[in-house]
């Protein structure tokens, strides 16, 4: 195809990527991840006409449905959490494509009748053997399902066609139970057919990060060490562990945020402008910056792990972290973690990066903000300046979407005071479309085959590798400490950053 016509060049990331012939294996199918995420995602990519005509969705879980009744499952599922109107030809034509498979993972007879219904759905839909299975279904699983798929000759790629397994995060719970895990996959599967869910890396503001750096030439000359003061990265949900006790405990927020979400999107702010946006491009570079990470040498002092209280959120009266139901009294599972970390190369030596996670904090927020050092002032009395503060770029990751930029400017008047001001992009103002939930970009990436937005195996092992060290020291040292819900987290974090001479942001 010739490249003189532009509105038909293949390379043209402005034009809608559509997935070719293919299907969905979901297993763990009538879990909240599949109900709430997953289902309505794809009814979102069909209504938006990314997914093609014969696309086909199969369920694998234990409840003895029919085909109708998980039909009714995704119908229901999409009525109430999809992003887009519901529209009946979109339904009609999916519902062709949709298939349930009752079985447990260990029943040899269940994964007999899902490759004899895949072989049907090739006939009857046309998808050309090419099938992604989702496991959307508990880390201790993992393994059987995997071995499931390669015993029943679901794994086997032929004829041009294509398998891929798509794995939702924890990668383990720590460095050798991730290295365990990775061989277990890569012995069915290729490093190219395995795609590692993290939902973050399918926001905008996430990928806006890249645009922001390297479309734009005001940032990056200024996005290193001498300029930067320090970077805070910050999650913060308002709600509790609801009932997720039984997953929850003995995992905990360092583990469940910082090793995958946290870490990824320290990887992206500090990496090196990559040669290209291709998978092994950007890996490259976030390897280099998660292989460059230095731990504090005290680690008692530069990390804080805490547990909720009881206390007030939203106006109501909330129970301590050790008071729900289904948790240990003893537990010292953290529900709040705080670290700081530096990376060791010649662009950020010296920068602290602050990391921070938790639950029944003030407010639901997720964000990065890079903070730059003060300016000299010198053409200024300090009274003109004693209100200033540090000018920031902060990415709001959610929930509203956009960039701030926070920089002086003087006060309308005949002295000459300056005081912070903001300047805000935000998506739902710029832009008329709306952004695609983040499981609406992954699920069309792996049925395209394109893996950017998803850890390599060598990134998941240095984010354990990184963590390990930090879990090893809070399992000697003492208990998590304690902050009541609704507020910004333990004391212990504010005095962890307060002998850097700094202070958390208040989102």
């Amino acid at each position: 195809m010739s490249s003189s016509n532009p509105l038909r060049d293949p390379a043209d990331r402005r034009l809608p990527r559509i997935a070719g012939p293919s299907g969905l294996v979901i297993f763990g199918v009538t879990g909240d991840l599949s109900r709430k995420k997953l289902m309505p995602a794809v009814y979102d990519l069909a209504n938006r006409g990314l997914l093609p005509p014969g696309f086909s969705l199969v369920g694998f879980a234990r409840r003895e449905w029919a085909d109708e009744d998980f039909a009714q499952e995704v119908h229901d599922a999409v009525k109430e959490h999809a992003r887009t109107p519901f529209r009946e030809e979109v339904w009609q034509q999916l519902i062709q494509g949709m298939r349930f498979v009752q079985g447990t993972f260990d029943d040899d007879d269940a994964f007999e009748r899902l490759r004899e219904t895949i072989g049907e759905l090739d006939k009857a839909q046309g998808t050309g053997g090419n099938f992604a299975f989702y496991l959307s279904v508990p880390p201790s699983s993992f393994p059987v399902v995997i071995q499931q798929l390669k015993k029943h000759g679901l794994a086997d790629q032929s004829n041009g066609s294509w398998r891929r397994a798509v794995i939702e995060k924890p990668f383990g719970h720590n460095l050798a139970s991730a290295e365990e895990l990775n061989a277990i996959v890569h012995e069915v599967f290729a490093p190219d057919q395995v795609f590692r869910i993290d939902h973050y890396l399918g926001k905008e503001t996430v990928q806006n990060i890249l645009a922001l750096r390297f479309a734009n030439q005001m940032f990056e000359p200024i996005w290193n060490r001498s300029y930067v003061d320090h970077v805070q990265i910050t999650m913060a949900e308002d709600i509790g562990i609801g009932g997720r006790a039984g997953y929850y405990d003995g995992i905990g927020a360092a583990r469940d945020v910082i090793q995958n979400h946290l870490l990824q999107l320290m990887a992206l702010t500090a990496m090196e402008e990559p040669s290209s946006f291709d998978a092994d491009a950007l890996a490259a570079e976030k390897t280099k910056v998660l292989g460059a990470v230095k731990l504090p040498k005290d680690l008692g002092a530069n990390t804080v792990r805490g547990q909720y209280a009881a206390g007030w959120q939203g106006g109501e009266k909330a129970v301590g972290y050790l008071q729900e139901d289904g948790i240990d009294p003893k537990s010292k599972t953290d529900t709040y973690a705080a670290i700081k970390l530096e990376v060791d190369n010649r662009r950020w030596a010296g920068v602290p990066f602050y990391l921070r996670t938790g639950k029944r904090l003030g407010r639901r927020v997720t964000e990065i903000a890079v903070v730059f050092q003060r300016a000299p002032h010198s053409p200024f009395d300090h009274t003109a300046t004693e209100e200033l503060g540090q000018n920031a770029i902060v990415f709001r990751v959610q929930p509203d979407e956009g960039i701030t930029v926070r920089f002086g400017s003087k006060v309308p008047g005949t002295s000459m005071e300056i005081r912070d001001v903001s300047m805000d992009f935000a998506y739902g103002e710029s832009f008329t479309e709306s952004s695609p939930e983040a499981y609406e970009r992954l699920i069309l990436d792996v049925l395209l085959g394109d893996s950017n937005l998803f850890p390599r195996t060598e990134e998941v092992e240095l984010s354990w590798k990184i963590l390990d060290p930090i879990e090893e020291y809070w399992d000697r040292h003492g208990k998590p400490a304690q902050y009541p819900s609704g507020t910004w987290g333990p004391v212990e974090a504010d005095e962890m950053l307060e002998r850097d001479g700094r202070s958390w942001r208040r989102p």
